[in-house]
């Protein structure tokens, strides 16, 4: 079995600043960190002012960070061959391409917000796996934030934390060019250790929900299929622009006011099935929301084998290698399981009792290796902190 693990957040604080003096051949001023997400239920519904529930993940980035006082920007990572030059001057859309977008892009959204961002080198190192639906580039994104946050001095207040929100989503649909509806954003920055974040997209509030599982001896595992996921891709911008369509032929603001009869008269079939996966999902996410409060991890279960039915059959972003894990978790003992993400690869993730665990992973591996799937990897879902500075992130005391 291949299990990530998140690493020791000060080994890795301290790895990242050995990479960056290595890289830049001077010290890091300051290190943040910002963690992954796993979402418990309710896709597509962000852009849609609907409600979802993610939680953050301990797999985490750090981006390691100092100013320079020439205006350039430099960008190295751990996990990307070619690093990536330019002026702080000549960001924006079209001015970087590929990874380094997603920091570049938050450097530039924070001058576009009117931080006065000056020239930085930044080295980043993650533990979230790549393109596996766990919201690597709102991690990355993130991690870049707080940390020139910090550079620039300012208090990372609740406040503040919002607008860096919608620096980080700007960074990703206006410079990666990723049409995110933010909600990987907003959990990065705003989860709570113990606790699910569920978001009401319509007037973008928050409230924490504390989510126990192993207090009923059961553990959420997340399974990535290796199926490469990119937002970037059009399934994700063509499901949206299904999804706006149900909303103007049915004259509502956004999915989240539509009525499930009158979405069953929509002519278009498949603009009908997008939208009754969306209207469905978000009454989803309310009773799951009270299934966890209620310790109902059964009723949990339910809904999640329910939504992953509304993705496979409706909204379409399931493939071959999310659905074997599924039907094999459950098959050997999980409770429920679901793909998560925007789909069309990436991850799933199960509700498993703690004595079952091992043999989840041991099924779902066997599984892989008979439908000749590339061999998926495990980690296990614990609900964590949000972004921030991590511990030790002052100046380096040796710059010499």
């Amino acid at each position: 079995m291949s299990v990530v693990e998140p690493g020791a957040p000060d080994d890795l604080a301290s790895g990242v600043r050995a990479d960056f003096r290595s890289a830049y051949g001077h010290a890091a001023t300051v290190v943040g960190r910002a963690p992954g997400r796993v979402n418990l239920i309710g896709e597509h519904t962000d852009y849609n002012a609907g409600l979802c529930l993610p939680l953050a993940l301990p797999h985490a980035t750090y981006a390691a960070l100092a100013r320079r006082d020439d205006g350039r920007v430099r960008i190295a990572s751990r996990q990307a061959a070619e690093p990536w030059e330019g002026s702080v001057d000549a960001l924006g859309a079209g001015s970087v391409s590929g990874w380094a977008s997603y920091a570049a892009g938050v450097l530039w959204a924070l001058r576009e917000a009117g931080q006065d961002v000056p020239g930085v080198d930044v080295f980043i190192d993650s533990t979230v796996p790549l393109g596996a639906g766990l919201s690597s580039s709102a991690a990355l994104e993130c991690s870049v934030a707080v940390a020139l946050t910090d550079l620039l001095g300012l208090d990372p207040t609740p406040r503040v934390r919002r607008e860096l929100v919608a620096a980080c989503m700007r960074a990703e649909t206006e410079v990666a060019g990723a049409p995110t509806g933010g909600m990987d954003q907003t959990v990065s920055m705003l989860a709570e250790a113990g606790a699910a974040l569920l978001i009401d997209f319509e007037d973008h509030s928050t409230r924490a929900v504390p989510l126990a599982p192993e207090d009923a001896g059961l553990a959420l595992l997340v399974t990535d299929t290796r199926v490469s996921h990119a937002l970037v891709d059009g399934g994700y911008a063509s499901r949206r622009q299904d999804c706006e369509a149900a909303a103007d032929q049915l004259g509502v603001a956004s999915l989240r006011h539509a009525d499930l009869a009158a979405v069953e008269g929509l002519g278009d079939e498949r603009v009908r099935r997008r939208a009754r996966h969306v209207v469905t999902e978000i009454q989803r996410v309310r009773e799951s929301v009270a299934a966890i409060e209620a310790a109902d991890w059964q009723e949990l279960g339910r809904q999640f084998l329910a939504s992953h039915v509304s993705m496979r059959e409706d909204f379409e972003i399931s493939c071959a290698e999310l659905d074997t894990v599924v039907q094999t978790a459950v098959e050997a003992g999980a409770v429920g399981a679901r793909m998560t993400g925007g789909g069309f690869g990436g991850s799933a993730i199960s509700l498993v009792p703690l004595d079952r665990l091992d043999a989840v992973m041991r099924a779902v591996d066997t599984a892989f290796v008979a439908a000749g799937h590339r061999p998926p990897a495990h980690l296990r879902a614990e609900p964590s902190a949000a972004a921030d500075v991590v511990a030790g992130g002052r100046p380096d005391p040796d710059t010499t």
